[in-house]
């Protein structure tokens, strides 16, 4: 009933990519890139109906409208012999409240405590309206030639809210007890098996990872229930996109492989496939699921992002290192909320993959000043096309975004720096490690400044000795310290984390009216977290006025406080670009790429290093 070609499926990842429901070019070429060397492929969730969307942008499957472009989404999946499966989900209270037309409906009255929307509580007439729902998108689905339909019964959502006793607190026969939170569920998984004859596969949270909500034993429960009602396969995740985000996100704050150890779980417990997710963006980490039959399938979204090839790579039908995924969520989740669309942090092309990088006329000698992430894309990208790369790198590989993963359960991060490295070698690029001057740049053809920045170092009185984020390496790494850290933004925060860990008594003055801005949400939501401790002072709307020996004045509220027996400052004020040609007239005119042009991420470093490597 649930036969795939290989062990891959595409797990559905939001794209944003439309504004009104259809599919369109974007949507085809994204999908064009990954579905060539996978068993299956899940699109992004479909809505149902119009006011049950989860983004503006979102695909839907809720009028006949959509069949056309949805005909062609799946003729394009089927053309390498993948599956296509239609992920049918209805939000109920977690519908965006941000979108007008929108309505929220849910087992309960109670709006999500993490925000949202007050619902409506279902009245039992209701019930079969929205089964109808759910019926309709499915029949659209077999019209759209999906060869599945993956009904949402965990993450939060709808059925998860009748399943969940955090949620549902009806007293009627759909709430109270096990067997009447999942009967409406069980109501709507068997009205689609009426209608359609498409195998239905159940994606399941295997727990909710909070207190109060379901837990594994009533799971596996669930499933043998499910097996009985038909279910083809189950698709395991964990946690409730209300309560616990990081886990329903899977994001680098939580620790990898949990959700294929709760898999394996189900898989001792039924016969029918299970399909293992979760942070499934290594080589490794298949291996692992499959030899220790941890599940009989694997689930892969944002890796497939960050590399469309991933799947090709692990079968030996692509050459090439894996673009690895960082579980950030800094580019995918972070375009998608900001109304750009799914982008990457690490892959520049995603969402703009019909473009073409067109290979050299004329080979030239590029010199290449900096070897951060800016500099480091543009010498793949020049190579590649066939020019001859060198690299001018006064410190080590990666710049400053070696710094980038010695925060709290950021250590993932490296894995792009180590890609990088690898790459270099293998394509041969040359890299010399000194810090160039004119007379070394004099032969060659072009030349790219990619120096970076440097830390911005504001006017205070008595400012002499500081630390940067350097503090964070291993060997700088203090123990026991008063520390005070001036600037509350990402660097700050960040190493706030880190150097509270160490038994530091930490003191954060931040001249604006809040801390840890222009961090990606998740991380923003943890970090903050953990930083209401009784170690950690936060001074907001306030300014260092001296440093006078190892006591800071600080002014806030138009009056001076004086923090005392400070061992160590830690400057964390922001960035200024570094370009040490700035006043040098060289021999030919030099692009300035990454923070060395503007201050900004990760991402923007290595788009700048891309469009200037397709350009030369």
């Amino acid at each position: 009933m649930f036969n795939l070609k290989n062990q891959f499926i595409m797990a559905p990842v939001k794209l944003g990519y439309t504004k009104d429901g259809k599919v369109n070019e974007r949507h085809l070429n994204f999908y064009r890139e990954r579905a060539k060397f996978l068993g299956a492929v899940i699109p992004e969730p479909l809505y149902i109906d119009k006011g049950l969307r989860e983004i503006p942008t979102q695909l839907g499957i809720d009028n006949n409208d959509k069949l056309e472009g949805l005909q062609k989404l799946t003729n394009l999946i089927h053309e390498n012999g993948a599956k296509a499966i239609a992920h049918l989900n209805h939000p109920g209270r977690m519908a965006n409240p941000k979108i007008p037309e929108n309505y929220f409906v849910s087992s309960t009255d109670r709006a999500c405590e993490n925000g949202g929307a007050t619902p409506k509580k279902l009245a039992k007439e209701d019930l079969p309206k929205v089964t109808e729902l759910f019926v309709e998108a499915a029949k659209r689905a077999k019209k759209a030639n999906f060869d599945f339909i993956e009904l949402q019964f965990g993450h939060g959502y709808l059925l998860a809210q009748f399943i969940s006793p955090a949620v549902n607190d009806r007293t009627d026969e759909y709430g109270g007890s096990f067997a009447n939170r999942i009967r409406f569920p069980l109501e709507v998984l068997n009205a689609i098996k009426s209608a359609i004859e498409i195998p239905v596969i159940a994606r399941i949270s295997g727990d909710e990872m909070t207190e109060t909500g379901f837990h594994l034993p009533e799971m596996l429960q669930f499933a043998k229930i499910l097996q009985e009602n038909g279910i083809a396969a189950l698709h395991i995740s964990a946690g409730t996109v209300c309560s616990t985000p990081p886990w329903y996100f899977q994001h680098m704050f939580v620790p990898k492989g949990k959700t294929w150890e709760i898999a394996k779980k189900f898989k001792e417990k039924v016969e029918i496939p299970v399909i293992a997710v979760g942070q499934i963006n290594e080589m490794n980490d298949v291996n692992k699921i499959l030899d220790n039959k941890m599940a009989d399938f694997v689930a892969i979204g944002r890796a497939f992002v960050a590399d469309p090839d991933f799947a090709g790579k692990y079968l030996g039908k692509v050459k090439g290192n894996i673009r690895p995924c960082l579980a950030c969520s800094e580019g995918c989740l972070g375009g998608v909320k900001s109304g750009k669309g799914l982008g990457c942090m690490v892959n520049p092309l995603v969402g703009r993959e019909d473009e073409v990088i067109k290979n050299a006329e004329v080979s030239k000698r590029i010199a290449i000043v900096g070897g951060g992430l800016a500099g480091l894309e543009a010498a793949l990208v020049l190579q590649k096309r066939g020019h001859r790369v060198t690299i001018f790198e006064k410190d080590k590989i990666g710049g400053q975004f070696n710094l980038a993963y010695l925060p709290p359960h950021k250590q993932s991060l490296k894995k792009l720096v180590d890609y990088y490295k690898k790459e270099i070698s293998d394509l041969q690029i040359e890299v010399i490690f000194k810090e160039a001057k004119k007379d070394d740049l004099r032969n060659f053809d072009e030349i790219v400044i990619a120096t970076g920045s440097k830390p911005a170092v504001p006017p205070i009185k008595g400012l002499e000795k500081y630390w940067w984020a350097e503090i964070l390496e291993d060997e700088n790494l203090p123990k026991n310290k008063r520390i005070l850290i001036i600037g509350g933004g990402l660097i700050g925060t960040e190493a706030a984390n880190k150097l509270l860990q160490n038994g530091n008594r930490i003191f954060i003055v931040e001249m604006l009216g809040d801390i840890a801005g222009g961090m990606e949400m998740i991380e923003q939501k943890l970090t903050m977290k953990a930083l209401r401790n009784e170690n950690v002072s936060i001074f907001v709307n306030t300014l260092v006025k001296e440093v006078d020996g190892k006591d800071v004045i600080i002014e806030r509220e138009n009056h001076e406080e004086k923090i005392e027996n400070i061992d160590i400052l830690v400057l964390a004020t922001g960035m200024k670009s570094y370009n040490p040609f700035e006043k040098v007239k060289l021999d030919k005119p030099a692009p300035i790429i990454g923070d060395a042009a503007v201050v900004g991420k990760a991402q923007d470093a290595i788009k700048s290093g891309f469009e200037i490597g397709k350009k030369l």
